[in-house]
């Protein structure tokens, strides 16, 4: 994953209400526009916009059935960030690791 593919999967992350969008979607089902708009406090037109910028970091995907559009999320986006960041944490680890072993020696 390339780090302009990763900056925008967490700052589309990082807003509240894209959040809970994807936090809604975690469950496995597509959910059409007007389930996901749901109670978060934005209209329906603010929820489009959020949910744009989810399909533009790639964490969701628009699938039109019938008059509806559903969205999906698309775990694999999420699962590239959890290895960017499972990356950073194997390097931090070898970082502390050698410095434990100097202060040790």
């Amino acid at each position: 994953m390339s780090q302009v593919a990763v900056a925008q999967l967490f700052k589309a992350l990082g807003d509240p209400v894209r959040l809970q969008i994807v936090q809604r979607l975690s469950h496995g089902a597509a959910l059409c526009m007007g389930e996901l708009s749901k109670d978060l406090g934005i209209s329906r037109q603010g929820a489009r916009k959020q949910i744009q910028a989810l399909v533009t970091a790639n964490v969701v995907q628009l699938h039109p059935v019938g008059r509806e559009v559903k969205v999906q999320l698309d775990a694999t986006a999420l699962a590239q960030g959890r290895d960017f960041i499972a990356a950073l944490e194997a390097q931090w680890d070898q970082r502390l690791q050698a410095l434990k072993q100097f202060t040790e020696q």
